[in-house]
Order: structure tokens, then sequence, then C-alpha cells
């Protein structure tokens, strides 16, 4: 629930952004008889997301134990792709993701009412599909669905409730601070997501060592201790992981958590030429 709430949370946020700085262009601009289109493709975007959620779902509940496995893990795989590929562009993007969304819909009002609505739409959809994936991803191997959709729910809550905050300037947050530290517990959520992805291509029996074990702590870390939970769901620790388990954790986690905390480079002005 930990680390779907950070989920929630962080795609949220970003997805409250997106939306209030669409919103606030178009209220200071006085075109606020356009409102309705962004609204509308928000809310086609948010459809489609939670339909894609259910899709995941439902079709892997029809799945035989082999194919259910299987499908986990290629989903597994896909969120960590996501969850990579996002953090690092909004790291690049953030400075100049507003100037870019506001010449976009600048762009669409000259074309009409449904170019409003496309571009409101694609700037929520990417998210809208990547928080689906991550979720269903993070979800597997919970005890049980009340939990994840509660998780989701509040990190989803949460992050309106600080857009709103922040978009009638009731609070003020760091945002790059903000991002950077979410960043780094995302990257850490999504090194125990692969991790249960090769867990679960172990159990399909595509990848050999199921029984090979690098440690077992299990008597001094209880499974169901609410500490132990917490680690699980933050890291997916478990108390007796395999070799290769622990080996991919490792392999993906300090890496990409050493680079996404690497400090940028800043660009170098070149010089002005004496007049």
């Amino acid at each position: 629930m930990t680390a779907i709430f950070l989920i929630g949370l962080r795609e949220g946020l970003e997805i409250t952004l997106v939306v209030s700085i669409l919103v606030a262009f178009l209220v200071k601009t006085g075109r606020t008889h356009l409102l309705r289109h962004v609204w509308a493709g928000v809310a086609v975007a948010a459809a489609i997301s939670i339909g894609f959620a259910a899709l995941l779902q439902a079709g892997a509940a029809r799945l035989t134990f082999t194919q259910q496995e299987l499908f986990e893990a290629i989903a597994s795989f896909v969120a960590v792709a996501f969850v990579t590929w996002m953090i690092f562009w909004m790291r690049r993007m953030a400075r100049r993701i507003g100037a870019e969304l506001r010449g976009r819909l600048e762009e669409a009002i000259t074309l009409g009412p449904v170019a409003v609505v496309s571009v409101a739409f694609l700037a929520v959809i990417r998210e809208g599909l990547e928080t689906s994936i991550l979720f269903y991803a993070a979800a597997q191997g919970a005890s049980d669905s009340v939990r994840p959709l509660l998780g989701v729910s509040l990190g989803l809550a949460t992050a309106v409730a600080l857009g709103w905050l922040l978009y009638v300037s009731a609070v003020r947050i760091n945002l790059s601070r903000f991002f950077t530290w979410t960043g780094a517990l995302l990257v850490l959520v999504a090194a125990g997501i692969a991790k249960y992805g090769v867990h679960d291509l172990q159990e399909a029996g595509a990848l050999p060592g199921l029984n090979d074990l690098a440690f077992d702590v299990s008597g001094a870390v209880p499974p169901e201790t609410w500490y132990a939970e917490l680690l699980r769901g933050m890291v997916n620790f478990t108390p007796a992981p395999t070799v290769l388990e622990t080996v991919v954790w490792f392999a993906y986690g300090i890496p990409v958590l050493v680079l996404f905390l690497w400090p940028a480079r800043t660009p170098v002005p070149s010089p002005t030429p004496a007049s």
C-alpha cells in the first residue's frame, strides 16, 4: 500500500500540474469558455486509463498459472521501463514543461475545440496509462485487492489536493526537491518490481534458481510483522529471496539511483563577443 500510495501521489501530482498549467493559461488569457474542452480531454483520458487497468486485471485472471506468471513478469518489466523513463524525463523537462504546454494549447486554440480536447487528452493519457501499469505491477502479490486500491486512491486524492492548493497559492512546495525525493523512492520501488518480475519468471520455469536462496532471515524478520510488510511494500523485500532476484535488485537499483541523484550538468553560456 505504501509503494502504491507513492505511485499515485507522484503520478497524480504530475497530472494535476499539467492540468493546472492548461487551466491557468486559459483563465489568465480570458478564454474560460474553452475550459470545458480541457476537462473533456482530461475525463476521456481518465476513463481510458481506468479501463486499461481493469482490462489488465481481467485479462490476467483468465490465464493459466504459467501464463499468468509470464504476463505479470512482462507487466513488471514494462512498469520498470516506464518508471525509469518517467523520472529522468521529468528531471530534464521540469523547467520548460509549462512553456511547452502553453505553446501547444495556443496552437490548438487556433485549430478549434477538438484540438484543445486533444491537447488535454494527450497531456494526461501518458501519465494515466503509466499509473495503470505501475499500479498493476506493484499490486501483484498483495494479500487482498482493497489495500492497493485504497493506496492509489489516497495517493491520487492527496495529489489533487496539493495541486489545488498550489493553484490557488495557498501552499508552496519546492517541486524540484519533491520530484527528486519521490523519484529516488520510485527507483527503489522499481527495483522491487523488477525483482518481482524475475520471481515470476522463475515460478513459470522460464528462469532457473527458484530454490537457490541468497539468504533467509525469516526468523529475524517474520513476514507477518508490520515492518516486514512495510519493507515488502516499498522495495519488495522478502525474507528469503533467490540469488537471481537479489542480483537484479542491486543491478538495477544502485546504478539507476546513482545516475538519478547525480547532479545534472549546467550548460556553460558561450562568451559574449566584445563589441
